[in-house]
């Protein structure tokens, strides 16, 4: 990551905020996506709440990752099958960077591949950050994190060195390269601040062995943002 936060603790209580008043938006009876990451964790245990106190009722959940799968069943949250055997009413998730477009930049937890699968299934994406995640421009705060699969990776690092990135092989707390759940590693891309992001993600889209990349361009159709001002709403317009 380019830039850290002062305390990433003092980040908390605006992260609850956010994911409190994204759970808001859910209503009894609808198919929830489950997203990955801290931020997310807080509206996952907001709507394992909210089931068990009686708040919601007759929702099914379709998680982003292992980890938020395995939360989600201690929580008591009912869960799809992994083969997605419906559409997704509402997704709440995390990002890692937010624009003012709300494109965002996502995959700093690892688990981009199949958020943006639940992404691209939801009728509703709804983003929940706390306020240091607001970018004027993405890659300005947060490098690019690429899905790529084993064999043939040195290829893919070099044609995006050829774009311009500067690139790190992503490193498992115990230091070898970490695997996602799908199997693949990711490479982590320092493009600076993005020009033009679906140009970017036109380029990256066309290239064999790149199987997702972390720029959710127009996606998203609310943004969450909280902070020492309070919470703010966006929807995308159009």
């Amino acid at each position: 990551m380019k830039d850290t936060p002062p305390s990433v603790d003092a980040q908390t209580p605006y992260k609850a905020m956010a994911a409190e008043y994204a759970v808001g938006l859910v209503q009894p009876g609808m198919r929830v996506g489950l997203g990955s990451g801290s931020t997310a964790l807080f509206a996952l245990r907001r709507i394992g709440e909210l089931l068990h106190g009686g708040g919601l009722h007759d929702i099914m959940g379709f998680a982003t990752s292992q980890a938020t799968r395995l939360e989600a069943q201690r929580l008591g949250i009912p869960l799809m099958y992994d083969d997605l055997p419906a559409g997704i009413d509402m997704t709440i998730d995390g990002a890692d960077e937010v624009d003012p477009a709300l494109n965002v930049i996502k995959g700093g937890g690892g688990a981009l591949l199949r958020e943006k699968i639940v992404a691209q299934a939801s009728r509703r994406e709804v983003i929940i950050v706390d306020e240091t995640k607001w970018s004027p421009r993405l890659g300005t705060r947060h490098v690019l994190p690429m899905e790529v699969v084993q064999y043939g990776w040195r290829s893919q690092a070099r044609f995006l060195e050829s774009l311009g990135a500067r690139i790190v092989v992503r490193d498992s707390q115990d230091g070898v390269p970490f695997v996602t759940d799908s199997g693949n590693m990711i490479l982590d891309g320092d493009f600076g601040p993005i020009e033009d992001v679906h140009a970017l993600a036109d380029r990256l889209n066309r290239r064999a062995g790149i199987v997702e990349h972390g720029l959710f361009v127009d996606l998203v159709t609310d943004v969450i943002v909280a902070g020492k001002a309070g919470v703010r709403h966006l929807k995308r317009q159009g």
